[in-house]
């Protein structure tokens, strides 16, 4: 028998170092370096038949003599992961799906195995049969084309997948994984690194899709090495608060699309059901008019949202006056303040602020910057915005109003929801057509002020 080959890894970063020492000279932590077995089998877990395994040198192409055609994507008969995908699963791509633990992960791509024309292989390694069985019954209890199969060992994992020959595969999850060709226990560096590369060349090698659950750290990041991103096509994160029945899937990283798209789900009984229309969860039903809110029009990517903003200023009692953001970014809120008190005349300096996004997302869109200065006014003052009118412009250092990107876009989305009025910029330029909504142009925040207060 070959010798046992030991090194030592960092499990926050991956890094490798030929003996132990007390700080990783990559990431700056301490007490992180385990050891680990490193002893290679002599066969690879994944075999390829021999139609695949004899294949022609690569040779140097110029860009043009390379040919391209329109990529072949699969349906997951979910809208909204197929919008975060940028249209569907690519074939041969590997997908890592990452969240808080009890989040819905597993419920979401159990979902979607079950309700997938394709036949598809959920593989766990966390749960038992009759366990996903019961959740099965609970989501779709009719679904024939998806098989389940508990099992941590990746050389039995291929033994299954030759024998059913799926279509999609999923793995829940990449942690509990193991190989035989690397002797150390499951979740460590050396095993996610290895039971990844052998899922890699399956993927590549038979252009079947696979689907990995990932674990994340208290900090939030995927558990494991940096590089497991860096080896998968895509990067899925699975938000939100296991208290509140909302979900939010974001794409950290995309090959094949865009990473601004957004996804969101409302957990049920049933499983996890698609929101069409976000903005029904992100302005909120009251009937009564409340100073300090203010609808603004915002953009996730290629959809747009109307979102709730809300405001409340009051009288400092500490010495300090506080400036409190959640979900947009308090420096830019100061920024704000620090505008209107310049440029609009209102002495703010002595009071607190607190801003809020309702739904618990967060929004980078500058375009929101005409709404907080709405909101803020209206809960100095206490005289209520008007429901059915709405914002979509940003705001500068001199107090003028500035134009935002797809501003139709924006309008178009109010008009469907029924608000009657949108304040937008002075200076947008608006498609030649006819608009069902009241559109109110200002040039400087002076012009918002006299508008909604006179």
């Amino acid at each position: 028998m070959a010798k046992t080959k030991t090194t030592f890894f960092c499990q926050n970063c991956g890094a490798q170092f030929s003996k132990w020492q007390g700080q990783c000279t990559s990431c700056k932590e301490w007490n992180t370096i385990a050891e680990e077995v490193i002893q290679k089998a002599e066969k690879t877990s994944w075999q390829p038949s021999e139609s695949t395994s004899t294949k022609r040198v690569a040779k140097p192409q110029k860009v043009s003599e390379i040919s391209t055609t329109a990529e072949a994507r699969l349906n997951t008969k979910n809208n909204e992961l197929n919008r975060v995908l940028g249209g569907g699963l690519v074939p041969g791509s590997l997908t890592l799906l990452g969240g808080e633990p009890g989040i819905g992960k597993s419920t979401l791509m159990l979902q979607i195995a079950l309700q997938l024309p394709y036949k598809t292989l959920y593989v766990s390694g966390e749960e038992s049969a009759q366990q996903i069985k019961m959740r099965a019954e609970r989501i779709h209890p009719n679904a024939e084309s998806c098989f389940i199969l508990t099992e941590t060992k990746t050389q039995n994992i291929f033994r299954s997948i030759t024998e059913t020959n799926p279509d999609i595969v999923v793995i829940d999850s990449i942690q509990t994984l193991h190989t035989d060709s690397i002797e150390s226990s499951p979740g460590s560096i050396s095993q996610i690194r290895e039971t990844t590369t052998e899922l890699i060349k399956f993927a590549k090698e038979t252009a079947t899709p696979v689907i990995l659950i990932g674990h994340i750290t208290k900090d939030g990041n995927i558990a494991g090495p940096k590089i497991l991103e860096h080896m998968v096509d895509t990067v899925l994160q699975f938000e939100g608060d296991r208290n509140h029945i909302y979900r939010i899937l974001r794409a950290n990283k995309n090959r094949f699309g865009s990473t601004n798209e957004l996804g969101i789900y409302e957990m049920q009984g049933s499983g996890l059901r698609e929101v069409s229309n976000p903005s029904e969860i992100l302005i909120s039903k009251n009937e009564e008019d409340l100073s300090g809110t203010a609808i603004s029009a915002t953009l996730e990517g290629m959809r747009p949202l109307m979102i709730e903003i809300q405001a409340l200023v009051s009288s400092a009692v500490y010495g300090t006056p506080q400036r409190s953001a959640t979900g947009y970014n308090a420096k830019r809120l100061n920024m704000i303040l620090a505008v209107l008190e310049k440029r609009a005349g209102f002495k703010l300096g002595a009071k607190d602020v607190f801003l809020n996004i309702t739904g618990g997302i967060t929004v980078d869109d500058p375009a929101i910057d005409l709404a907080v200065v709405a909101a803020v006014l209206s809960s100095n003052i206490d005289i209520a915005i008007d429901k059915r009118m709405c914002f979509a412009a940003e705001v500068g250092l001199a107090g003028e109003v500035r134009p935002v990107t797809r501003v139709d876009q924006r309008i178009l989305e109010a008009e469907k929801l029924g608000f009657s009025s949108i304040v937008i910029s002075k200076y947008c330029k608006l498609p030649k057509q006819q608009y069902g909504i009241d559109i109110i142009k200002v040039a400087k925040v002076h012009d918002v002020v006299k508008h909604l207060f006179g």
